[in-house]
């Protein structure tokens, strides 16, 4: 994987720069929806007042317990060193609530200032996020790439018009066709991204 024409990389954060235990699952059944009920779009269709504050609730405290207990993924940590050492410009994406994000930064001192939580910008698979970043940076979205672990990170760079990398799992295989490079190790898009 050579990536010698990458200028900045903006990164996905649960699930990818660090393991926050989100069972999704778990959320789905809580809240009473069937699982695989994409959270924040079902939650943006409820018109009842009630129904929505108990639903965004719940999600909520998903969210912040799994920040509480968030992990570096292997060798995130070193991977986001070797970037800010070479001056490589970082950036965060996530659909994640800014009190949740805001706590995993903190906890594990990830040196990322640019980051877009939900409350920012339109949640992915909407491309905002990312042509807000490249406008900031001043760089052609071709020049950059976006790394997650979940086809909603995969499309949000294609809608984009920005490359794609995902970062692989044992539950994520199936979307590597869409991407347009893949790793299992934070050691690897080190090399890949070492200048």
């Amino acid at each position: 994987m050579q990536l010698q024409h990458i200028e900045a990389v903006v990164f996905d954060l649960d699930g990818t720069l660090v393991d926050s235990a989100l069972d999704f699952a778990s959320i789905c059944r809580d809240v009473g929806w069937p699982t695989g009920t994409p959270l924040l779009e079902r939650l943006a269709q409820l018109d009842n007042t009630d129904e929505y504050n108990r639903a965004h609730e719940i999600i909520c405290q998903h969210e912040l317990r799994g920040a509480a207990h968030a992990s570096w993924m292997p060798g995130a940590e070193r991977c986001l060193q070797q970037l800010s050492s070479q001056r490589m410009p970082m950036a965060i994406l996530t659909r994640n609530m800014r009190a949740a994000t805001q706590l995993t930064l903190q906890r594990l001192q990830i040196p990322i200032e640019r980051v877009l939580t939900r409350e920012d910008c339109a949640a992915k698979p909407n491309p905002e996020g990312l042509l807000r970043f490249a406008h900031d940076l001043q760089l052609p979205v071709q020049q950059m790439l976006y790394v997650g672990d979940y086809i909603f990170d995969l499309q949000t760079a294609a809608n984009a018009g920005m490359p794609s990398c995902l970062y692989l799992n044992s539950h994520n295989q199936h979307f590597a066709v869409q991407a347009d490079w893949s790793f299992s190790h934070f050691d690897e898009l080190a090399r890949a991204l070492a200048r």
